[in-house]
């Protein structure tokens, strides 16, 4: 690149840059969200059962004479009724059935929903196999499915069915819809001792949102809460001769989790409880001085208060200056001089058709001198 277009791109970013400046309007906090948007209940989550099973009709993709199918599939056909020869010990003799070569043993699970399941739910299962080169064209004989602890044999379900292998998964992979029968109900348990504990997304936790949920759900009044025979509950402190103070008291344990205690006019109806909780809105502090890239996916997302100190930027055919002395200074509303900010560079440097992997290139730079005045998150 010449000078002359070097200086042509300069003044370009320069008058770009100061555009954008001066039609900024000072950053605001971030909107209210809903308390449920930010957490989760405690106990509130994914559960996962799982089995070990054999896989049936196959093509001669099997496991060939693995001795540990042999001996599962003796043992499915003598529970069956099947004659099964025994040696002398009395033990299973797995000769007949060893090199069977239409037969895998695979492992089988299914994931259970953050709301429970109940007896009679069906479910989808995930089948892999452990040897079998194909599981195409199977059929999963009747298997009984455990839950995550081995040392515990209660049966949650029994999963069987048709196997379907995906065009876009290996071979070896397949799935069953719905080809889970729950057998016993799995329940939320979402209160313990008359309190329950939010969980707050990592995506939003930190001291100050757990402080935060803390003071919003001590300041509740009883009249916004539906109980109109009180005009406020009572604070925390406010015992008197030992009786319970009519309170949702919250108390912050870190910046993941936050107890609050079911006041007694919600003890014999809880979901109420939660549901008015978690519908109440909660004010976050501003996170305007963050930068998310996605590398992966070529995504940048650059908060609004994320500033850049002077600088020279030289960056294959690009020469930028920023803040100080350089050849732009961002503008405030009022008119006076502020810190440059990396939203203006990236919108200049965007209206260039700069790639995305030039700028995340820049903003990874600037980081590594510290000229970039924010956190930047690699997804």
């Amino acid at each position: 690149m010449n000078n002359q277009l070097m200086l042509r791109t300069t003044v370009f970013i320069t008058a770009f840059l100061w555009a954008a400046a001066s039609c900024g309007l000072p950053s605001a906090m971030a909107g209210g969200l809903k308390l449920g948007d930010l957490c989760r209940l405690k106990g509130q989550e994914t559960n996962t059962l799982q089995g070990l099973g054999l896989v049936v009709g196959l093509q001669g993709t099997g496991d060939g004479d693995a001795a540990p199918k042999g001996r599962a599939l003796a043992r499915m056909m003598q529970l069956m009724g099947g004659p099964m020869a025994v040696d002398a010990a009395g033990r299973l003799n797995i000769e007949d059935v060893g090199d069977a070569k239409n037969v895998a043993m695979v492992f089988v699970s299914a994931t259970i929903p953050t709301v429970g399941a109940q007896q009679g739910d069906v479910l989808d299962v995930t089948i892999n196999a452990i040897s079998a080169k194909s599981l195409d064209g199977g059929y999963l004989m009747l298997t009984p499915m455990l839950g995550p602890r081995a040392d515990n044999p209660t049966v949650y379900g029994m999963a069987e069915g048709r196997i379907s292998v995906s065009a876009d998964s290996p071979p070896t992979s397949a799935t069953i819809q719905g080809g889970l029968k729950m057998e016993t109900s799995v329940r939320a348990s979402y209160v313990q001792n008359d309190r329950i504990t939010l969980v707050i997304d990592r995506d939003f936790a930190d001291f100050n949102t757990a402080q935060r949920i803390e003071d919003e759900v001590n300041s509740l009044t009883s009249l916004t809460m539906g109980d109109r025979t009180v005009s406020r509950l009572a604070s925390p402190n406010r015992m008197t001769n030992g009786s319970n103070a009519e309170t949702a008291h919250a108390r912050a344990i870190d910046q993941l989790h936050v107890e609050v205690t079911v006041p007694p006019l919600y003890r014999d109806n809880p979901i109420k409880f939660i549901a008015f909780l978690l519908d109440i809105p909660i004010q976050l502090a501003n996170r305007g001085k963050r930068v998310v890239i996605n590398e992966a996916d070529g995504v940048v997302v650059i908060g609004e208060d994320v500033e850049i100190a002077p600088v020279l930027v030289t960056h294959r055919n690009l020469r930028i200056e920023a803040g100080g002395g350089g050849r732009f200074v961002e503008v405030g509303p009022d008119g006076t001089p502020a810190a440059a900010k990396l939203k203006s560079l990236a919108d200049a440097l965007g209206a260039l058709d700069v790639p995305t992997e030039d700028l995340i290139a820049i903003i990874k730079t600037l980081k590594a001198k510290g000229d970039l005045y924010g956190e930047v998150i690699f997804r």
